[in-house]
């Protein structure tokens, strides 16, 4: 075969936006429900930033009939005079060329969270229609695109005594499969952005069914140390207020808060300029070692502890919120998952030292608490390694041999095998019978495991389901947990779908929440969805998994002489009807479990499965109203 010449003619420039346009998930990570929500993250930063620098304290966000998106602030407004590099005005090379903006350089702004060319000018390209309205000097100036294309200059088009800028956009339906905006997810995204940055207020207002529904306003004066609040007000705290520490060094700016409870998990979030790094970093480095320093100094101080304490002992019960804020943050990859700027770890580490060992010596009630709370994880910590290292001993005993009544599959790439776990002996019975033996291994559960959130590990691992299940999935537990050891890439809850189906259901996610969060952050964990009806009529039979579904199937079919048979367990079923409805890979239906907001995910477990009663009867009491057909 000739070796084709290689030349210029082979390369190809995409000019202006095209690069969004062809490669989205580049620049906003996909083109599903989070890359959506993207984008008007995007478009509030630029107010964000404007309020993070003193120049706004308002921000509105309105939810609008035929997917459009308005974000109102009362900044500065984007200039609109002519750029010196460009020849255009200022607000159109903004909002068309990627990395101009005044977050590079310039002066614009000390800090930001619009970094990595991700930011207004990507959500005009991935736009079908965008308007932009600067108030500026008693002015408006607007402008108008098309999937990033401007249709005109920008021109004045009116009087205001206002200034900021308004931006409008309708997502791209040739980019975008849906354009439903989930109110939820930007109430919770919004509520955080407005804890983080002190004195901002931020509007929600949803009127794509109702032009005259009430906002939703977050505006905190307490900042991190409300969000810790937030983020514990279901739970039992062993201090508060929180402990808060902030501290600006040149033009970096450190918050922490920090206070305990008597939960047996650690949760911590760090944000570097108001963007979640969900890995951590240098900032969350130099606070751990900062707060396992002032414990044990001030510990060994007033002679209250015989050892000292590890990262692991502090970090139990801990809630703690890291912000830091800084011109020149430098994101490990383009997600800005993790904060790699290697001075950031001594100034945190400095201000949280500082910080805490003041609130000690201020609080010597609540450091007492908090010194007894880490001696209990200490002493929890041993207990805990001798519990697992018997699992871990038992499972070499049994021969490498897995749990006596897990039927095991034939393949031994992990990659290509799954594991139902499934509610009984019965249900288990008929999924064995019915299962592809290659790739399919069936765990049956006997009742209901023990409910972790409120157990330490050498509790749990006393659980024999919970060994049972640990042992199966092979990968570890605690400390000595391995993901790479994983015998199984699909692990699927297959459960009754009834109350107690519910909770069993309820009990395992909590488990994998707590214990294994790796195989719902890798998408390895799933939910069986069993069909809630069976439609027969003659030869002729479907499947319903929903009423609505079960109607119209008995429509289709014409209401004489038709069976309609409801599945209450999944026992009911024989082997081919539970493999043709819910194990066979060409059928079935599975929901992938996501962690999406680990926060707001954090409080509902905590709000359900925790000790406080309140906070779970006021959830039932909200809620009970809108549950229909409930089998007891």
């Amino acid at each position: 075969m000739a070796e084709q010449e290689y030349t210029a003619k082979q390369i190809t420039v995409l000019e202006g936006l095209e690069p969004v346009r062809q490669r989205p998930g580049m620049y906003i990570g996909g083109t599903g429900i989070e890359g959506l929500h993207h984008l008007l993250w995007e478009v509030v930063d630029n107010a964000v930033d404007e309020a993070m620098a003193g120049y706004a304290t308002e921000a509105i966000v309105e939810l609008l009939p035929d997917n459009r998106i308005t974000v109102i602030d009362d900044g500065r407004g984007i200039p609109v005079d002519i750029h010196p590099q460009t020849k255009k005005s200022t607000l159109e090379t903004v909002l068309t060329v990627l990395h101009a903006g005044g977050k590079f350089g310039g002066g614009g702004y000390k800090v930001s969270g619009g970094l990595h060319g991700v930011g207004v000018s990507v959500v005009n390209a991935l736009s079908s229609f965008m308007r932009a309205e600067v108030y500026h000097k008693g002015k408006i100036y607007a402008q108008e695109f098309k999937r990033g294309k401007p249709q005109a200059d920008v021109k004045v088009v009116g009087t205001t005594d206002k200034r900021g800028t308004s931006i409008s956009f309708i997502p791209d339906e040739e980019i975008f499969p849906s354009r439903d905006f989930s109110l939820n997810t930007i109430l919770n995204h919004f509520r955080q952005q407005a804890y983080l940055t002190k004195k901002i207020k931020i509007s929600v207002c949803d009127h794509r069914k109702d032009e005259e529904a009430p906002c939703y306003t977050f505006y905190f004066e307490g900042g991190i140390a409300s969000y810790v609040r937030h983020l514990n007000k279901n739970k039992t705290v062993l201090n508060d207020p929180p402990a808060y520490v902030e501290k600006q060094a040149d033009d970096i700016t450190v918050e922490v808060g920090v206070a305990y409870t008597d939960d047996f998990n650690e949760h911590v979030f760090t944000f570097a300029n108001n963007i979640y790094t969900t890995e951590g970093g240098t900032h969350l480095t130099g606070f751990k070692t900062a707060l396992t320093r002032a414990i044990n100094d001030y510990g060994k101080k007033y002679d209250l502890i015989k050892e000292p304490f590890t990262g692991d002992d502090v970090r139990e019960g801990l809630t703690a919120v890291i912000s830091v804020k800084l011109p020149n943050p430098q994101f490990e990859g383009q997600t800005k998952a993790k904060l790699g700027n290697p001075e950031i770890k001594n100034i945190v580490e400095q201000a949280t030292l500082e910080g805490l060992t003041y609130f000690l010596e201020e609080h010597p009630q609540d450091a007492k608490k908090i010194i007894e709370k880490c001696g209990l994880s200490l002493r929890a910590r041993v207990a805990a390694r001798a519990a697992r290292d018997t699992v871990i001993r038992k499972g070499i005993l049994e021969g490498m041999t897995l749990p006596g009544k897990l039927a095991d599959c034939s393949e031994k790439s992990a990659a290509k095998s799954e594991l139902y776990i499934v509610e009984g002996d019965s249900a288990g019975g008929s999924a064995k019978q019915g299962r592809d033996r290659k790739f399919q291994a069936i765990l049956p559960l006997r009742g209901k495991i023990l409910n972790v959130e409120r157990a330490r590990l050498d509790k749990m691992l006393a659980n024999e389901e919970i060994k049972h299940l640990i042992i199966a999935l092979g990968a570890g537990i605690g400390d000595t947990i391995n993901m790479e050891k994983l015998r199984y890439h699909r692990i699927i809850i297959m459960t009754d779908a009834d109350v107690d189906g519910s909770h069993i259901r309820t009990l395992l996610l909590t488990l994998f929440y707590r214990h294994f969060p790796g195989l719902i952050k890798d998408s390895y964990l799933y939910i069986a969805q069993p069909p809630l009806y069976a439609i027969t009529k003659g030869k002729n039979k479907e499947y319903a998994y929903s009423d609505k579904q079960k109607d119209e199937i008995a429509k289709k079919f014409g209401k004489d002489s038709v069976n309609i048979q409801r599945y209450k367990g999944l026992g009911e079923m024989n082997p081919e009807q539970l493999w043709d409805t819910t194990m066979n890979p060409e059928s079935r239906i599975l929901l992938r479990v996501q962690m999406s907001d680990a926060a707001k995910a954090d409080e509902i477990f905590s709000m359900l499965m925790g000790d406080e009663v309140g906070p779970r009867k006021r959830f039932i009491q909200t809620h009970a109203k809108n549950v229909k057909n409930l089998d007891v």
